[in-house]
């Protein structure tokens, strides 16, 4: 195949399958393609692979980028401490390690207690989670093999690094809530398979008391009954042991119920927020009031308090009132320590336009009484303290150059100290500017966007002195906020001579909960309408043109360049699609579809079936289009979106497209939606940037440090 050639693509037969949906006329001719155990889908995913493989010959040796990129990554990563007394839980990977190990650390010895690669030396096991025991004497973790997220739950004892108990299967997503003294916790399991339709075995969840080193058999149902199937559930246990909080949500829908149960009365669950279109968060703080951070009546989220025994709106007082800029993220306290647990500051962190910043105030009025200095314009995350109280807060920072580092915070002295860095080397990182910028989209809103390029690339004035390959990058759903970051994949390209843009796009959570209700179920269109106004913002500014510009997203952001794709083909070069939805007539009868119907609509209702295929990019090909260069990258073991998405667009854009540039579909084995190994992810990561180079121009086989 060379650069000019139309591709020969693998056959893929078209089915005359045309249904009517609620009065839409719905074709879906590659249907076939849903069923991966099909010999028909199996022989078209095999030539697809071989298609793949003959283009990915045109690239240059990848040895000088992945070099980079294990460079680049070198640093590796270290968490914030999690305190249980005297001894200090965190994860650690150094930068060789394939994946993040836990450590404890008890006087001035660490010793490795969880390590996935121990675990399974082929690197298909992936630590899901953890939790120890409020005594720090007992670690409850998860882990899934194969991507499948499928986490198994066992417990080991610290001191001597034995499994006491486990596995416990269908423990998918479970918190687990510890009870004093560690002999119980509460944690989520779903219900057995053979009790449920088989269409529903990925859901019924109940909240579950399990007593350690039993059976999970006699385990007690403690909630969920009769509750919405869809529920994730949320449990924490007071430090006491006295209070029990339940958390709700239907699927991802932006709302929390919340109960609370008096476990020393053994009383029933009372309402905490139930019914409320909002979301809330709930816990009892040292000094035994129960906190609130919600976005009721405040969708930038507001602070408030009550006593556990009048836990109903009603009683709220609020302590620290929303932001009209700014989204209130977390919050800790600090105290005296030990007995005295009389908070004596509050310290909440917000996103202004998505940079973080750190403000103290009086734990009783909210007054604001400082602020925290940060390291930088970037993003922290976690505030975490000791539970036994006292005068240290935690947190993490990172920036656009800045490998991830724990901070803290001395509340006596008001200073802040490095307090843990990563293990491994810092590699030297490209002389680089990354800026803010504003763009209008098609409705008038302001959408922002951070624009990374080297130095030696722009004027005076940060405007760019040439146009150069640009990668843009984008979500926009679920209220997940792109916030500033270290990249290794960013670094490798901007220091290649491209440019690379993060785009804050409504359905994210950057200003807030309406924010992203303005770009979910009616109004997804406008989280496409900006993508577009920041590309062609970056071409009207100079910063690239559309042969050289390209789109790049996964999960829901494979949504959004599926759109971009299928809307706009006319302002893209490349296309990186991964692990995409992409059918939105037929989404929610895969993977975890059904829980999503909340955040883009529900197929089998007339009306929102209509909002869907507005935009389904599967729905929106046209023959005789010339297509930008296109590559789906698919993984066998995902359990949240299914590959039959990519295979059915992948399919009907082969068959429609009039131009030369390749669309190819490039497919991984033994991984899923989310964990993997360091090794496959810069394998994956090299080979997208050699498709997006190959495409749009870059050269990225001799880019040294910029000076």
């Amino acid at each position: 195949m060379t650069a000019t050639s139309l591709p020969t693509y693998p056959p893929a037969p078209r089915l005359d399958l045309v249904e009517d949906l609620h009065g839409h006329r719905v074709a879906d001719p590659y249907r076939w393609l849903e069923d991966a155990d099909d010999p028909q889908t199996q022989a078209w995913s095999a030539a697809q692979d071989e298609l793949y493989a003959a283009h990915r010959a045109r690239y240059a040796d990848g040895a000088r980028l992945t070099g980079r990129l294990q460079a680049l990554l070198g640093a590796g990563f270290v968490s914030g401490p999690a305190w249980r007394g005297e001894r200090r839980f965190f994860s650690r990977r150094s930068g060789d390690q394939e994946h993040a190990v836990v450590v404890v650390a008890e006087g001035g010895a660490e010793r490795v207690l969880i390590d996935p690669m121990a675990i399974d030396p082929a690197g298909t096991t992936t630590l899901d989670a953890w939790q120890p025991s409020k005594e720090g004497h007992l670690v409850a973790y998860q882990v899934s093999t194969g991507g499948t997220e499928e986490s198994v739950l066992h417990v080991l004892d610290v001191a001597t690094g034995e499994l006491v108990d486990g596995p416990i299967d269908r423990a998918r997503y479970s918190p687990v809530a510890w009870l004093p003294g560690g002999e119980a916790f509460y944690y989520v399991r779903r219900l057995p398979p053979e009790q449920l339709p088989d269409d529903e075995q990925q859901y019924h969840r109940r909240v579950w008391l399990h007593r350690v080193g039993a059976s999970p058999e006699t385990d007690v149902e403690v909630f969920g009954a009769g509750l919405d199937h869809t529920n994730y559930y949320g449990v924490s246990v007071s430090r006491d042991g006295r209070w029990l909080i339940v958390s709700a949500s239907a699927g991802t829908a932006p709302r929390t119920d919340v109960w609370i149960k008096d476990l020393a009365a053994d009383g029933p669950f009372v309402d905490v927020a139930v019914g409320l279109d909002a979301e809330t968060g709930a816990w009892i703080a040292r000094d035994g009031r129960l906190w609130l951070h919600t976005d009721l009546d405040a969708p930038r989220g507001r602070l408030a308090v009550t006593e556990p025994t009048t836990p109903g709106v009603a009683h709220w007082r609020t302590v620290l009132e929303q932001d009209p800029d700014a989204v209130l993220e977390d919050v800790a306290f600090t105290d005296g320590g030990g007995k005295q647990t009389t908070p004596t500051m509050l310290l909440a962190s917000w996103r202004r336009h998505s940079v973080s910043e750190v403000s103290t105030h009086d734990p009783s009025s909210g007054a604001r009484t400082g602020s925290v200095p940060l390291p930088g314009l970037g993003s922290i995350s976690g505030l975490g303290t000791r539970p036994d109280g006292g005068p240290d807060v935690w947190f993490s920072f990172t920036d656009h150059t800045t490998v991830p580092s724990v901070h803290r915070f001395d509340a006596d002295s008001g200073e802040v100290s490095l307090w843990a860095s990563p293990p491994g080397v810092v590699a030297d990182v490209p002389d680089v500017r990354a800026q803010q910028v504003e763009v209008t989209s098609a409705d008038g809103t302001t959408v922002r966007a951070f624009v990374v390029a080297r130095t030696d690339a722009l004027d005076a004035d940060g405007r760019p002195l040439a146009p150069a390959p640009t990668i843009l990058y984008g979500y926009g759903g679920f209220q997940i906020s792109l916030n500033p970051g270290y990249s290794a994949t960013t670094l490798a390209w901007v220091e290649a001579g491209g440019v690379y843009v993060v785009a804050n796009l409504r359905g994210g959570g950057e200003e807030g909960e309406q924010w992203h209700r303005d770009g979910m179920r009616e109004h997804k269109q406008n989280v496409f309408d900006d993508f577009h106004a920041v590309g062609d913002w970056l071409v009207e500014q100079g910063w690239t043109t559309p042969a050289q510009l390209a789109c790049w997203g996964g999960s829901n952001g494979g949504l959004l360049v599926g759109a971009a794709l299928t809307q706009r083909p006319d302002l893209f070069g490349a296309v990186v699609c991964s692990a995409p939805l992409l059918d939105m007539v037929r989404y929610q009868r895969f993977g975890l579809g059904v829980t999503w119907t909340e955040e883009y609509g529900d197929a089998d209702d007339p009306v929102e079936l209509g909002w869907l295929l507005g935009y389904s990019p599967y729905h929106r090909v046209v023959d005789g289009t010339d297509y930008p260069s296109t590559l789906f990258t698919v993984f066998e073991g995902d359990t949240r979106v299914d590959p039959l998405h990519a295979r059915k667009l992948a399919a009907a854009v082969q068959a429609a497209t009039s131009g030369s540039r390749p669309v190819l579909v490039r497919r991984e084995t033994g991984v899923g939606h989310g964990g993997r190994s360091l090794s496959r992810s810069i394998a994956l990561t090299v080979e997208q940037l050699q498709f997006v180079a190959d495409a749009t121009g870059l050269d990225l086989t001799g880019a040294e440090v910029a000076a």
